[in-house]
């Protein structure tokens, strides 16, 4: 009997997190479908993604234990997408706790937990953090580290 298990997610700034998630989620049945955000859904809730949604969707498609990717392109979507598919399990990362309980009269639901200390939007906070730094300062810095070189080193 074929156990489908089904996600849904950004997958923006794909890191470790992703893939450790995607890798439990995968051990939960014998197939993975993945739904991947499509730009419109994501405008739509206000979430701005770097990567478009066709790299992001492609690079999901790579990973050896995704089988399926199918588009997100709305929140009501997820009964249709567990019948369509005949889904055992839908699962998602634990931030996400008890929104999809409503699944449960059609699937079993699970919240797994979040890799530690990393997330996209720690990434993307670092990332404008980084970018606001002057180049005067990058500068400053380089020719500072070079002093060092040259005095220890």
């Amino acid at each position: 009997m074929s156990r489908p298990v089904i996600t849904y997610g950004t997958f923006d700034m794909f890191h470790i997190g992703h893939l450790n998630l995607l890798r439990r989620i995968a051990s939960l049945g014998d197939r993975l479908i993945v739904a991947v955000s499509t730009d419109e859904f994501n405008a739509g809730k206000g979430k701005r993604t770097l990567i478009p949604f066709e790299q992001r969707a492609e690079i999901v498609r790579s990973i050896r234990f995704v089988d399926e990717v199918i588009p997100e392109t709305n929140w009501e979507q997820k009964i249709d997408d567990v019948k369509r598919y005949a889904v055992s399990t839908f699962a998602i990362g634990d931030d996400w706790k008890g929104h999809f309980d409503f699944l449960t009269p059609h699937c079993k639901v699970v919240y797994l937990p979040r890799t530690e200390g990393v997330s996209t939007t720690e990434l993307k906070r670092s990332l404008n953090r980084f970018s606001s730094v002057s180049r005067e300062d990058v500068l400053h810095a380089f020719d500072v580290l070079e002093q060092l070189r040259k005095d220890f080193g």
